[in-house]
């Protein structure tokens, strides 16, 4: 389980394509704090750490991540979001993140405001039913809040800090993200949607 809060930007150092995955190795300050078997979030997605070392650690992305995620177009020097699973007790900064993406979505649109930047990003619309205005959304393992939406659209505003701290610096139109929606959320629409089926059925 995460929080959405990213704890640093790593690197990836390295990509090894296996029969249907890839291993990769990521240059990260943390890493000698790691051991194997620990789940760390990459932009999102929950990994286990195979190795690790003081600067860097691997993890192995095999094909059903390939396919729901943005993994598969990652290249080597390209800047990830990485979070350490939470802590029982700790303090819970953003929003209960599972690191189960959910789809991948696009970005759109960039604008600059005088104190953030406003990121459009277009998604299936299929997921609107997940989505609320002002309620939590993970982009690339970011807790972020809904500004606006659409049917198949949604608008983030990210401050400074966000900015300097995570990958989006690197986003620009066009770039894929990975969506993972409020787990909260999805379990009420499951429960509406079997009740539905039953009274139904």
């Amino acid at each position: 389980m995460f929080t959405g809060i990213i704890e640093e930007t790593g690197r990836i150092r390295q990509i090894e394509d296996l029969d249907g995955g890839r291993k990769l190795t990521i240059e990260a300050s943390f890493a000698g704090d790691l051991r194997p078997d620990e789940s760390v979030s990459i932009n999102g997605a929950c990994q286990t750490v195979v190795r690790n070392d003081d600067t860097s650690f691997d993890v192995v992305t095999i094909e059903e991540t390939l396919r729901k995620t943005t993994f598969g177009a990652l290249e080597e020097g390209q800047p990830v979001n990485l979070e350490r699973a939470i802590k029982a007790g700790g303090r819970l900064d953003g929003h209960f993140v599972q690191g189960h993406v959910d789809a991948t979505g696009e970005v759109v649109d960039v604008e600059r405001e005088d104190t953030d930047w406003l990121y459009r990003i277009r998604f299936d619309r299929e997921y609107r039913r997940y989505l609320i205005p002002v309620g939590s959304v993970a982009l690339d393992g970011i807790s972020l809040t809904v500004a606006r939406l659409d049917s198949n659209e949604l608008t983030v505003a990210i401050i400074p800090h966000t900015y300097e701290k995570t990958n989006v610096s690197s986003w620009q139109k066009g770039t894929p993200v990975n969506l993972e929606f409020d787990m909260i959320g999805k379990y009420v629409v499951g429960f509406m949607e079997q009740q539905a089926s039953d009274a139904g059925g």
